[in-house]
């Protein structure tokens, strides 16, 4: 793309406007819109569930550029409004107010919506958390309220669990799954977390699902559990994982998939890019497309393509999905993209103690190689394996597992 084409940048988060000021850095010229559904300006996710809702920070701390830092970047802002439709031969957006941008380069960052049941949520105290009027209408009913049930044990599930458990309210934290984040982290380390949550007075009902949410006088008073159980609830917090935000896109010829198909440089199609939590990148080691929703890709993401709006190089280094979450005194973090169906073994450290560095396997040709590492109170030697799974290096043999 020439350095002086009009971009259209759908979405007004980290992933978007880390799009837009790369763009400038590098020596765009040209016209940049940033589209964003809500009214705040660009604001930051993740303290959402942590700072935010403990009462700790106030909105303004969220905010990602000041206003003179924005003014600086010559964007034409379009906040409050959504897309609703592109046509990428016409190379149009169209806007929910009845307006349309054309555009030389499209960037989506729309992000990601919350799942929901299929029941309960028109009842009053019945939450989901995305943005920030969802955190701050959470944080108002947690200063009341005595009983909280947070569905889901996922990365949300557990951080809002933790920082509730912190304003004294009692939680219960269900999951069909039988452990916290097993999914993502595997079973020992969901086991761990299972201990730490209920070491601090979590209520711990994995293996169970949601059977109904009951209300009175049209707020939510009980979860019934599928084990036939009830549990009473002031509010409760629905986090059972998200979807895409990718409807709009619907008939427009961008590739979708578990959101919008990308190559390694997040190019879906000539002249549009996908960037953060919407965007499934192809892993040249591998070959398939991978979508990560953690604030840090959404970075990362959004400086590669807005060096490739400019027309400059991208990065040399490798893209490497990093990852942090905060549960009481407890800080995870992660380089690479862990799972449970990966082989685990602990490196430094200990579970039992919760200070430890652990690494997850995956196979290149007949070989098993390091694909990421997770660690908590020891994050100097977590750094130190970065660079094991940038360069997928052999899986650890017994005699060379400790530290470094």
């Amino acid at each position: 793309m020439t350095t002086s084409g009009r971009v259209v940048v759908v979405g007004a988060s980290a992933a978007g406007l880390t799009t837009a000021q790369t763009a400038r850095s590098q020596g765009h010229t040209g016209e940049i819109v940033l589209v964003g559904e809500e009214p705040e300006e660009p604001y930051d996710r993740p303290p959402l569930s942590k700072q935010l809702l403990s009462g700790d920070w106030e909105p303004d701390r969220l905010t990602l550029r000041p206003r003179a830092e924005l003014d600086k970047l010559a964007l034409d802002l379009r906040l409050g409004v959504r897309a609703s439709a592109v046509d990428t031969a016409a190379r149009t957006v169209a806007l929910a107010d009845g307006s349309s941008l054309p555009y030389d380069a499209l960037v989506i960052a729309t992000g990601v919506t919350p799942a929901r049941l299929p029941f309960g949520h028109g009842l009053d105290g019945v939450h989901v958390l995305r943005g920030l009027r969802d955190a701050l209408r959470l944080r108002t009913e947690l200063r009341t309220a005595r009983r909280l049930v947070v569905i889901g044990a996922g990365f949300l599930g557990a951080e809002v669990a933790a920082v509730a458990r912190g304003l004294g309210v009692a939680v219960t934290l269900a999951d069909p799954q039988p452990l916290p984040l097993l999914r993502a982290l595997g079973s020992e380390v969901g086991g761990m977390l299972a201990d730490v949550h209920r070491d601090n007075g979590v209520d711990l009902r994995c293996g169970t699902g949601v059977r109904a949410l009951h209300g009175r006088a049209g707020r939510v008073r009980e979860v019934e559990l599928d084990d036939g159980t009830t549990v009473p609830a002031d509010a409760v917090l629905v986090a059972i994982g998200s979807k895409p935000e990718v409807g709009w896109l619907a008939g427009s010829g961008v590739p979708l998939g578990n959101g919008v198909l990308c190559d390694e440089q997040g190019q879906a199609l000539p002249g549009v890019f996908a960037v953060g939590d919407v965007a499934a990148w192809r892993d040249p080691r591998t070959g398939g497309h991978h979508r990560v929703e953690h604030r840090m890709t959404a970075t990362d993401h959004g400086r590669i393509v807005g060096r490739a709006l400019a027309g400059a190089a991208p990065p040399d280094s490798p893209l490497i999905p990093y990852f942090w979450s905060d549960q009481y005194d407890l800080k995870l973090q992660s380089y690479g993209v862990p799972s449970a169906d990966r082989e685990f073994t602990v490196v430094e450290g200990s579970l039992a103690e919760r200070r430890f560095v652990a690494v997850y396997g995956g196979t290149e040709g007949a070989d098993s190689v390091i694909r990421a590492v997770v660690g908590s109170g020891m994050p100097r030697q977590l750094r130190g394996w970065r660079q094991a799974v940038a360069e997928a290096a052999p899986w650890p043999q017994p005699a060379s597992v400790g530290p470094r």
